[in-house]
This record gives structure tokens, sequence and C-alpha cells, in this order.
């Protein structure tokens, strides 16, 4: 089960990835995006 669309073969996608960890994408939260896996967390 995902939880984001892949567009194309390529396997773009319109979430961010992780600038900490890099492999994790970042969940969206209204105000903020959040990394699961390391705790990284952006403010929007």
């Amino acid at each position: 089960m995902a939880h984001y669309e892949i567009y194309n073969d390529d396997g773009t996608t319109d979430h961010v990835k992780c600038q900490r960890c890099g492999d994790a994408f970042l969940a969206e939260h209204g105000d903020r995006r959040h990394c699961g896996r390391c705790g990284y967390m952006e403010w929007t």
C-alpha cells in the first residue's frame, strides 16, 4: 500500500524526500513536513 503517487515510469512523485536521511518521504501536516524515520522537521 503506497501513501504517495508515482506519476511516470521514472519514479517521479510530488512528495519531498528527507534532507537528512535521504531515502524516506516527508509527511505533510499542513504547517510542517516531518520524517517518521529520523525525526527531521521543516516548517512551511
